[in-house]
């Protein structure tokens, strides 16, 4: 596989650009990148890879990307964390095309093997209406009832991985991603998910000595959370079997977001005043992974503990929010 010519579509995102970097250190040089946003305003961006702003949308524009490719990670995607998931929920849908177009692409190229970036929003809502849930399995997608918008969009779209596997004999990969985070990735502008918004809103209670932070929900409402190492591990198990069917790879330590909170602040050394928005978006009241089956696969699952992952994340935002302060202080006290 080392020689092959690899396409990674969202490589400008938070995991694709760490995807990239993994497969670099790994000795991969025959990389492409492909992101819509310019490039300029990519988290991660190597020279040494052939970088590209393109909009996927478009099948023309997929078939440009996916020319002379023998393998194919699709993590573009429109999205965000669940304030975001909840108010564009046509933006989520509308990633269908993204997919859709690099599958046909794909297989017109003669490409051997596609990696499809899922999420734990497939699970059915009815096995996550509380927050002491059973962890979820593989098959708890089905009887289908996703989380609205992008949670329809990610079955779908493993659906439609699933028939070019059963009709075009493209060999597929799917992951069900639970709550990724770690450093270079969104902290702010609506897109964040948990754990980087409650690492924001602590640094700001510090920098501008206000001592309070709201959370979004009632606090009670429990998750896991997988660290980027872990994530990009279980990509490289998946891609490397023969699996065909989608496959968890999340942490199964599972918090509330008060605990979350918790961790957060004692990272910081501080103890805030809590408040409450119960009219925020916060998603299901539970909702945790099921690692048997990666387990009896790779003797393997996510490992990193939650402090420990939440430490490198949180001194990753602090050191940009820090930086980007002094910045503006800098251009307004300018002479």
């Amino acid at each position: 596989m080392i020689n092959k010519k690899i396409l990674v579509a969202g490589a400008g995102g938070f995991i694709g650009g760490n995807l990239i970097n993994f497969l670099r250190s790994r000795g991969h040089q025959n990389l492409r990148a492909v992101d819509i946003k310019p490039l300029d305003q990519w988290f991660q961006r190597f020279d040494d890879v052939d970088n590209h702003s393109l909009n996927l949308q478009k099948a023309e524009t997929c078939r440009t990307a996916v020319e002379g490719m023998d393998i194919v990670y699709n993590l573009a995607a429109n999205m965000g964390g669940m304030g975001f998931i909840e108010n564009n929920k046509t933006l989520c849908m509308l990633s269908v095309l993204i997919n859709t177009h690099l599958l046909e692409a794909s297989r017109i190229a003669g490409v051997t093997k596609f990696f499809y970036a899922s999420s734990a929003c497939v699970y059915a809502a009815d096995k996550q209406k509380s927050e002491d849930v059973i962890p979820l399995a593989e098959a708890d997608a089905y009887p289908a009832m996703p989380e609205d918008g992008y949670g329809w969009e990610k079955l779908f779209s493993e659906r439609m991985c699933r028939h070019y596997h059963e009709d075009f004999g493209l060999e597929i990969a799917i992951a069900r991603f639970h709550n990724v985070y770690g450093p270079m990735g969104t902290y702010d502008g609506g897109r964040e998910k948990a754990p980087a918004a409650i690492c924001r809103k602590v640094i700001n209670t510090i920098l501008d000595n206000s001592h309070e932070i709201e959370i979004w929900g009632d606090g009670i409402q429990t998750r896991s959370f997988t660290y980027i190492e872990d994530c990009l591990k279980g990509v490289n198990l998946l891609m490397g079997s023969d699996v065909q069917e989608p496959l968890n790879i999340g942490s199964s330590e599972l918090v509330t977001i008060n605990g979350l909170v918790d961790i957060v602040e004692s990272i910081a050394g501080i103890e805030l005043k809590r408040t409450y928005n119960l009219d925020a978006p916060k998603g299901v009241n539970g909702r945790n992974s099921d690692n048997t089956l990666i387990k009896s696969l790779f003797q393997w699952e996510p490992s990193t503990r939650l402090k420990d992952g939440m430490e490198k994340t949180y001194q990753w935002i602090y050191d940009q929010m820090v930086n980007q302060s002094s910045a503006e202080k800098a251009r307004f006290t300018r002479p």
